[in-house]
């Protein structure tokens, strides 16, 4: 789930950026797209790590365990916004003592 829920975010935000290529330049999607792609990349890699030990690739059966791991995505997703966050607010300001 978990998985599911970083790459949706990560298909999103490359739909935005080769989209709205001027709106993604702006706000810096790209480095918002990097982010949810390496956390979906690490889900993967984390989905055949358990899959090397004989565990399903993604817990189906677990309402419980499903609960979590969608938990963890949104954890993941609302992260990833505030460190964009972050980042656009250093852009804004190293711009504006640019400028003065």
């Amino acid at each position: 789930m978990t998985l599911i829920i970083t790459a949706i975010a990560a298909i999103i935000c490359v739909a935005i950026r080769f989209l709205k290529p001027e709106f993604a330049q702006q706000y810096h999607i790209g480095a918002l797209a990097l982010m949810y792609a390496g956390a979906a990349l690490m889900w993967c890699v984390d989905g055949f790590a358990c899959l090397a030990e004989g565990e399903p690739f993604v817990e189906l059966a677990d309402t419980a365990a499903m609960a979590d791991d969608a938990l963890l995505g949104l954890c993941v997703v609302v992260l990833g916004l505030v460190i964009w966050g972050i980042i656009l607010l250093v852009k804004k300001n190293s711009r504006a003592k640019a400028a003065a």
